[in-house]
């Protein structure tokens, strides 16, 4: 992918408890949602084009920094779904179509006072990571290729390798698939400037409606170790993704497995 075909976007509260852990449920406690499990919201972590922070690339597949100043950063390990955007003659979002999915570091900094979502997600060219490899998805419903696949996560820190987040199936997302697409729809065309939350019909019309978006779906719950252990410069990360039936989570590269391996400086 050229880094200017796309719109980042992500998705809060999407797997249960990781708002809790991360202590920013309560930035969320004025957004009414349709149901309780419903995820909160989508924020932008790249717009192609933006004079603001947010028009720095932000994606590594090998390194991610912290930032200069003192900041609580945490693994947000997710899957990323690329997706075909397709508008109707109004140029609102009609269809999204699942073209093919990876791992994802939506690395994010837990700072007091920021005002949207966005604020804590991107500071930099090497603040987020993605995998290299990637699957391409036979059909973004049940019986597809997803249906198959774990995501779990590690940091090893001075030669000790720990789990940071919980090895959860991809059918564990509170919203996935047709449900998924339906409500990424309705945001992208509907979701208003309000509370944490952008208005991203705005940002999609001033990035001149991009063709495809890259969305990460939701982070997993923590660990223990990873909800008591910010990020330290020489730590290691690695976001996998493993098809339960022919690999294990281990971080091994193996068929059916994606690897991400980051270096923290």
């Amino acid at each position: 992918m050229h880094k200017k075909e796309f719109i980042g976007l992500g998705v809060a509260g999407n797997f249960a408890h990781h708002l809790e852990q991360a202590g920013e449920i309560s930035d969320f406690k004025e957004v009414q949602t349709a149901e309780p499990d419903a995820p909160k919201g989508i924020f932008p972590f790249y717009l192609p084009g933006s004079e603001t922070f947010l028009g720095v690339y932000p994606i590594d597949s090998e390194l991610l920094n912290l930032p200069d100043y003192e900041a609580n950063a945490q693994v947000e390990p997710e899957i990323a779904v690329l997706f075909d955007i397709i508008y109707d003659d109004t140029m609102q979002v009609k269809m999204l179509k699942a073209l093919r999915f990876t791992v994802f570091n939506d690395c994010t900094i837990r700072k007091e006072g920021a005002r949207k979502i966005s604020e804590k997600k991107s500071w930099g060219p090497t603040s987020k990571g993605i995998g290299k490899k990637w699957i391409e998805i036979d059909r973004f419903g049940h019986g597809g290729i997803m249906d198959r696949y774990h995501l779990c996560s590690y940091v090893k820190r001075d030669g000790i390798l720990h789990s940071y987040g919980v090895d959860a199936p991809l059918l564990g997302y509170s919203y996935f698939y047709g449900k998924l697409t339906d409500w990424l729809i309705d945001k992208l065309n509907n979701q208003q400037d309000f509370g944490p939350l952008e208005p991203i019909s705005e940002y999609l019309k001033a990035c001149g409606y991009p063709k495809q978006a890259l969305i990460s779906i939701g982070a997993t719950a923590y660990t223990e170790f990873g909800e008591k252990n910010y990020l330290k410069s020489g730590d290691e990360i690695y976001v996998i993704a493993y098809n339960h039936r022919i690999a294990d989570s281990g971080i091994g590269e193996s068929e059916g497995k994606i690897v991400l391996h980051q270096t923290v400086y």
